[in-house]
């Protein structure tokens, strides 16, 4: 992967290039200590990854990072996780790395990266399936909380916001159910009502037109019960 680092204090680019030296597949192209600087070598070339440092004076990483037209995956560096939270509506987000980094999290991190560039799986009816990890993260009130994706049995659409049930806790989310159903994979999740997204391996009962799942009755839309049905293992 072609990177570039884009941080104001020499130092931490320095180790940053250094960790780099671990991974065969990492190539560092270039470093920044101004930000400006970056966006005009973006606007000509293009990587894979970029390495970017939050705290940095006259043009922070959230102003780079809103400035980018075509935006590779991104690790977010920083001293103050609450810049990185910030950050994190965006989905070329891979990572933050708190500062001082340590090899360890950095190697999770360079993970995170590649697994974003692993090329999409064809399914044998034609579609394609997301690139997904296990779990994914949420901001609530300031806080990344992890949710494993095989626990969700539930989204449901509530304005503003979404209400992720699982099967230990349910979480309210700023975010649209467009935005959460991108990131769920297809062979689990399907859109059965426009304002629910359900697990389809949680199903317990259909009937008529709603499902039901734990002790949730959720409506099925005429449109999605053929897809519904296509997709359950039918004796």
């Amino acid at each position: 992967m072609k990177c570039i680092i884009v941080d104001d204090e020499k130092t931490a680019r320095e180790i940053i290039k250094t960790l780099c030296k671990e991974f065969n597949n990492l190539e560092i192209v270039d470093d920044f200590s101004d930000a400006i600087q970056a966006i005009k070598f973006l606007n000509e070339n293009t990587v894979d990854l970029i390495f970017l440092d939050i705290h940095m004076p006259n043009f922070s990483g959230l102003d780079f990072i809103k400035s980018l037209k075509n935006p590779p995956n991104i690790i977010l560096s920083t001293s103050d996780p609450k810049f990185a939270l910030q950050a994190f509506e965006y989905d070329f987000i891979v990572d933050y790395l708190l500062k001082p980094i340590e090899l360890a999290r950095f190697t999770k991190a360079i993970k995170k990266a590649e697994n974003k560039r692993i090329p999409l799986i064809k399914k044998s009816s034609g579609t394609q399936e997301k690139d997904v990890s296990n779990d994914f993260y949420v901001n609530i009130n300031r806080r990344l909380i992890k949710i494993d994706l095989s626990s969700i049995y539930l989204v449901e659409a509530k304005g503003d916001y979404i209400q992720i049930k699982t099967d230990d806790k349910n979480y309210i989310v700023h975010s649209t159910l467009k935005k959460i159903e991108e990131k769920l994979p297809e062979s689990l999740f399907l859109k059965i009502h426009r304002s629910y997204v359900i697990n389809i391996k949680k199903i317990i009962d259909i009937e008529d037109n709603s499902v039901l799942i734990k002790k949730d009755v959720i409506p099925i839309s005429r449109s999605k019960r053929p897809e519904l049905m296509k997709r359950l293992d039918l004796l």
